[in-house]
């Protein structure tokens, strides 16, 4: 019976077609739970009553899942779960803690743990992470070929970065993201959502600070009708919409005080509340989170939670800024290049030799996505499609800095460079896009909207007119 030690035989593990799993607890109740409710769900199961136990058993056997209690007679969950990470790390393994022992559990996650599940445990958190466990031996194909090549690069800052994605798709725990404005955070969440074995379930990035802090409890946890002056009907939140899968919490040091304390307690308990709702609901729901600024010093100006960070940041990835990572200017700039041409329905430009060394010297603010923009802008203004060094308009570069489209006599013309201190004055270039937008859409009304025509008479290339139009928001 279950509340006896359950030993599979060696031919029953040699020969058994189903998934395997591996309950490591001295207590019998918790044993006798997680083998029946394994077993239910189709996998053999072996268990363990001590560290011991468990060792033997690891040490014959390779398992599909692993779940070890925290304390055993002879030694702590702890060194189990290093001991799987280190000699079966394509094992999955889930602690059991004690409720609300958020230590031990982010401890574990730190260790290498896929998950973790509190006593008493609960069979609809604890069935829902055994099916996304099982996933995983699907999922890790996947990392040989597919996605990685989404991060484009091959220095070595970013062939570091690639090999931390996928080490820590394989786990639940939460990821931090850090790195600056245009470095490609988002991206790097995705590719962990999509190697891991959350893939087919959704991914939902929000940002943060774009939530009004009014609506921001509504937002994510959703509310129920008449909870609130204009609330209708029921409505799920975020975190609903992302059941399965993966919220992106972008730019997460914008979230204000009470909405950290709100989100620490859903990340904890796996649980959430509507507003409006006297009940809460489980969740199925892995967190990353990213922010450009600097979380640990906030946590010292006591503007974000230490107990949040704490349980957010269990696992850290650093995006490095493009100008650590120089190296692979030329690649990124030949990948969009390739991409916008087709787009745009044009032959691919080139680079001149002179306009990419002028790149890789270039400091990049704004990372990738200004290489991007700059790319965009170089391209629209460009002529016989060949990039050169004045085409780029570096911000740098006080000779072609904020120039100005040149417009036909009759038209209204911006200022005049040296009137224009792009970097001090934004008001000010907001005055030159109006100019500029008015211009553009007197030009397209007099000609019937036919852009060649406009381009012509506002003297500029047709590609130059694309550009505008796109940038100015003009449809």
């Amino acid at each position: 019976p279950a509340r006896h030690r359950h030993r599979l035989t060696d031919t029953e593990l040699a020969t058994m077609s189903r998934q395997t799993a591996l309950v490591i607890d001295d207590e019998p109740d918790i044993r006798e739970l997680l083998v029946l409710t394994l077993t239910r769900m189709g996998l053999a199961v072996d268990t363990a009553a001590t560290q011991a136990e468990a060792y033997a058993r690891l040490g014959e056997h390779e398992y599909d899942l692993c779940f070890t209690d925290m304390r055993l007679p002879d030694g702590n969950g702890q060194d189990i779960v290093a001991h799987v990470a280190r000699h079966r790390p394509r094992t999955p393994i889930a602690m059991i803690t004690a409720f609300g022992n958020v230590d031990a559990a982010v401890n574990a996650l730190k260790a290498g743990a896929f998950d973790f599940v509190s006593k008493p445990v609960d069979l609809a958190v604890l069935r829902r992470l055994v099916q996304t466990a099982l996933k995983l031996g699907e999922e890790r194909k996947a990392e040989s070929h597919g996605s990685n090549d989404k991060l484009i690069g091959q220095s070595a800052a970013m062939q570091s970065v690639r090999a931390t994605i996928a080490k820590v798709a394989r786990s639940q725990a939460p990821v931090y993201i850090r790195g600056e404005s245009g470095t490609g955070k988002e991206l790097v969440a995705r590719m962990i959502h999509d190697l891991g074995p959350r893939a087919t379930g959704p991914f939902v990035p929000v940002n943060c600070g774009a939530i009004p802090t009014e609506l921001m409890e509504s937002e994510f946890f959703g509310h129920r009708k008449g909870s609130f002056t204009g609330a209708g009907t029921d409505k799920e939140g975020l975190f609903q919409a992302a059941a399965g899968g993966t919220l992106f919490l972008d730019e997460v040091a914008d979230l204000p005080m009470h909405m950290q304390v709100k989100l620490l307690r859903v990340i904890q308990e796996k649980a959430l509340r509507a507003v409006g709702s006297t009940t809460e609901v489980p969740i199925d729901v892995r967190v990353l989170s990213a922010t450009h600024r600097d979380l640990s010093k906030l946590v010292e100006q006591g503007q974000f939670r230490q107990d949040l960070f704490y349980r957010i940041n269990v696992i850290e990835v650093k995006v490095p800024p493009l100008r650590e990572r120089s190296e692979d200017i030329p690649l990124l700039a030949a990948r969009y290049l390739d991409r916008i041409a087709p787009e745009w329905g044009i032959e691919r430009p080139q680079l001149s030799e002179a306009a990419l060394k002028t790149l890789a010297s270039y400091g990049f603010p704004g990372n990738v996505r200004e290489l991007e923009n700059i790319l965009e802008r170089a391209v629209a203004m460009c002529e016989h499609n060949r990039i050169e060094v004045d085409d780029l308009r570096l911000p740098d570069d006080t000779s072609n800095a904020a120039a100005p489209i040149a417009l036909k006599p009759g038209t209204a013309a911006p200022l005049p460079h040296a009137e224009t201190p792009a970097a001090t004055a934004p008001n000010l270039v907001d005055y030159i896009d109006n100019l500029e937008r008015d211009a553009i859409v007197k030009a397209l009304e007099e000609c019937r909207y036919n852009k060649t025509k406009a381009a012509a008479k506002l003297g500029i290339t047709f590609r130059a007119l694309r550009y505008k139009l796109k940038k100015l928001g003009i449809e």
